[in-house]
């Protein structure tokens, strides 16, 4: 499968074109770290250089099973990204991909470049035989979640966690 959107490059208006998506690659370093930056100070998460490093270092080590993708616009600048990675499902026997993280720069949303980083995502997890691509929000993110409902269907489920430190 290609590790671009199906919708790459389709028209959406008059002049905007849909984001093309590509792996993410060390060319984007500087522009994902600020795109990365942008998605934990959204959340209000403190988030240091470090942090950053270590995520992009599993974008970039292909044994890691993390990966990402970005968002380019027509001028191939990188206005989204999106992190995912596979999951077990016993219940099922099967594999799903969870999708870790999704952010598109303020100045860019509405582009499109949330729908075709989702796209990439299940592109990529049919090619691997993925039966889901599963992803959390926050309940207050009304915005992301009015995309998400056109998009997905809102499974019943309530996620819990226990801190480990």
């Amino acid at each position: 499968m290609s590790a671009t959107s199906s919708t790459s490059g389709a028209a959406i208006g008059a002049n905007a074109m849909i984001p093309r998506v590509v792996p993410v690659s060390p060319e984007h370093r500087d522009a994902w770290e600020k795109l990365y930056a942008g998605y934990a100070e959204f959340y209000r998460v403190t988030q240091i250089p470090e942090m950053r490093a270590t995520v992009w270092g599993w974008l970039q080590d292909p044994e890691h099973e993390v990966e990402g993708f970005v968002a380019l616009d027509q001028n191939d600048r990188p206005i989204g990204l999106a992190h995912f990675r596979a999951f077990a499902r016993p219940l099922a026997a099967t594999t799903g991909g969870f999708l870790d993280d999704l952010f598109v720069a303020p100045d860019a949303r509405g582009s499109g470049a949330a729908q075709a980083l989702i796209d990439a995502v299940v592109e990529a997890g049919r090619g691997r035989g993925w039966t889901v691509i599963r992803w959390i929000t926050a309940d207050d993110n009304y915005r992301a979640r009015s995309a998400y409902d056109r998009i997905a269907g809102r499974t019943k489920w309530i996620t819990y966690e226990i801190k480990t430190p």
